[in-house]
């Protein structure tokens, strides 16, 4: 029984760090965050507590009212959190592949399948949407690259349908903060086996650096080759 206490209270106080850190840093994006959060959950308890004395029941209401306040108070939380964990992310190299990362079961992702010498970039997705390529870098720059690496798919995989995103902000272009919603957006035309035979055609395929003669010349300062899988 110890043992349980100790490991469950271990949790939550990993829980109770992880949030003070979520807090921390938002804060340096959202510098306002503890005054809407405080306005929010101060908001509905006040309105669940006048209410509660206009009825006659301000105990009930009141604790009925806490709940909803913090209930509330973490859904905006989570939101903000959220919109400013992009932001910080927007324009870094890799930010699309962080979102993949997290994108969800049933989708394997592979970071830089193709990449060029400016650093613009083309990340691969798996999933019963079928295969969708990413691209983040340049507009004008990554459509090349999104074009040769869609022909290679094609070739291997023919029968399976793909799909292209830039990242960006622009005409044309979709807004990190909306990578996931769009990915999840595509129809499901694969079934799972589907999906694990695509996979394994394409990690046998190979990914960039396995199969392509790196560029001749100096490589750009910071630039990292990726791993094939």
């Amino acid at each position: 029984m110890a043992r349980k206490e100790t490991a469950a209270d271990a949790a939550n106080a990993g829980r109770l760090k992880q949030i003070a850190l979520t807090y921390k840093m938002t804060r340096k994006a959202d510098k306002k965050i503890g005054l809407v959060l405080g306005a929010v959950g101060i908001g509905i308890l006040a309105v669940f507590l006048a209410i509660g004395f206009l009825l006659g029941h301000p105990v009930y209401l009141g604790i009925f009212g806490l709940l909803i306040a913090l209930l509330a108070t973490a859904i905006v939380f989570g939101r903000r959190a959220e919109r400013a964990a992009f932001g910080q992310m927007e324009g870094q190299p890799g930010a699309a592949a962080a979102v993949l990362d997290n994108i969800g079961r049933g989708w394997t992702t592979t970071p830089a399948v193709a990449m060029n010498r400016s650093q613009d970039v083309v990340h691969r997705a798996v999933g019963k949407a079928g295969i969708v390529l990413v691209a983040e870098g340049n507009p004008n720059r990554v459509k090349s690259l999104l074009a040769a690496e869609k022909k290679k798919m094609n070739r291997i995989v023919a029968d399976v349908p793909v799909h292209d995103v830039i990242v960006g902000n622009g005409e044309g272009l979709v807004e990190l903060k909306k990578l996931r919603t769009t990915m999840l957006k595509f129809p499901r035309v694969l079934t799972g086996p589907q999906v694990t035979a695509t996979t394994d055609r394409l990690r046998a395929m190979g990914d960039l650096m396995s199969n392509m003669p790196v560029p001749k010349g100096p490589m750009p300062k910071g630039m990292r080759m990726p791993k094939g899988r």
